[in-house]
């Protein structure tokens, strides 16, 4: 497939103003296509390049597991370690008697959560994919300002006063019982931090940023760079707006520096992330991580049982590794088993599949419905490569 059927397929969903603006990356072995479509602002007076910095939102996740992994790979980190050594304020916590119980309806948790536990987002806390039903630890979560949805990094506190207000909370589930979304990653990534002795940002750009050449990625803009950043956009009752300005939340570093979802980046500084991970760990001779870490990222860690209580897509055919998302499936007009990856619900979304790396980033948020249908068409595109082998 070339890279003007590719840039006319993706090029239709600009077109029809699904979305201002997009870049895409799809790499066979050592061919590499890129492209930039559409415009950074609604006005469209400054078109997308292939050097656009974007919101990458959940793709944050999966560094934030590497840099665990590392430290892992160091000695510093046991997975079967209790977390309490490091993070005393999730010491001693209790679990809801039921999950819509009130939050002073509990019971004594079986066991700590683990390092595994945050890898594998089984720890107790975070989205239930199979049931988004308000409850009452909802609404506390709210009330301590914990941030919950869409990434605010401007507004939420600094760590130690997040995981103290964390610390006050209730678990959903016992440790290791149920996989809940993204809760686990920001909390490993203040794990991650305490464990090196210094800020998540600094530990990221010793070992896995400045290792890698990823010259663009980070939880903050620089000034000098902010012309090669654009506003990001969201649907309001059926109208774009503004969900980040240029100079808004990402313009200045954070207190608050989210594992989860707090980074920005390109398509060449990703690319060169997936790249180390296909290769098995290691970039242009440099060794990131061990083979033995990166097996353990892209193998599903979930059981039968919670796959089918609400996995990462609800329907079986994806489980979890450590950060990232599994295939266990094909799918039907997409990767296919045992590829990996994640997206963000800023829209974006990246995925490895044998010889095949995929990137897709853009400035529209996704719908309350899930993915803008422009995911749907890249994965379509990823899935036809991989199956035909060819190049691009």
């Amino acid at each position: 497939m070339t890279a003007d059927e590719i840039g006319t397929r993706l090029g239709a969903h600009v077109e029809a103003d699904e979305l201002l603006g997009l870049v895409w990356l799809v790499a066979h072995g050592d061919e590499v296509a890129t492209g930039a479509i559409g415009h950074r602002d609604d006005g469209r007076a400054t078109p997308v390049r292939t050097d656009t910095i974007f919101r990458i939102s959940s793709m944050t996740k999966p560094l934030t597991a590497v840099a665990a992994a590392i430290l892992i790979d160091d000695g510093v980190l046991d997975p079967a370690e209790p977390v309490d050594r490091l993070l005393p304020e999730l010491a001693g916590l209790r679990v809801l008697a039921h999950p819509a119980a009130e939050i002073t309806d509990t019971v004594p948790a079986r066991r700590s959560i683990t390092v595994e536990d945050l890898l594998t987002f089984r720890l107790g806390w975070g989205m239930d994919f199979a049931d988004f039903t308000p409850k009452p630890l909802d609404a506390a979560w709210s009330e301590l300002g914990l941030g919950w949805g869409p990434p605010t990094p401007a507004e939420l506190p600094d760590p130690d006063t997040w995981l103290a207000r964390l610390g006050t909370l209730p678990l959903q589930y016992q440790p290791g019982e149920r996989w809940l979304y993204h809760v686990g990653a920001p909390i490993l990534g203040f794990l991650v931090a305490r464990a090196a002795g210094k800020p998540l940002s600094e530990f990221l750009a010793e070992r896995v940023l400045r290792p890698l050449g990823m010259v663009d990625t980070g939880f903050s803009v620089p000034a000098a760079k902010l012309d090669r950043f654009g506003p990001h956009y969201s649907d309001r009752d059926g109208a774009r707006v503004v969900f980040d300005p240029v100079d808004g939340q990402w313009s200045t570093p954070p207190v608050f520096e989210g594992g989860g979802d707090g980074l920005v980046s390109t398509l060449a500084d990703y690319h060169r992330f997936a790249r180390m991970l296909r290769a098995g760990g290691a970039f242009d001779g440099v060794r990131i991580l061990s083979e033995r870490a990166v097996a353990a990222l892209s193998t599903n860690h979930l059981t039968a049982e919670q796959l089918a209580a609400g996995g990462p897509n609800g329907d079986g055919s994806a489980g979890w590794g450590h950060g990232v998302g599994v295939l266990l499936s094909d799918l039907p007009d997409g990767p296919r088993a045992g590829s990996y990856g994640w997206s963000g619900g800023l829209g974006s979304t990246w995925s490895n599949d044998g010889e095949v790396t995929g990137i897709l980033l853009t400035n529209q948020t996704w719908s309350s419905s899930g993915p803008l249908p422009v995911f749907a068409t890249f994965e379509s595109i990823l899935g036809e490569i991989a199956r035909r082998g060819q190049g691009v």
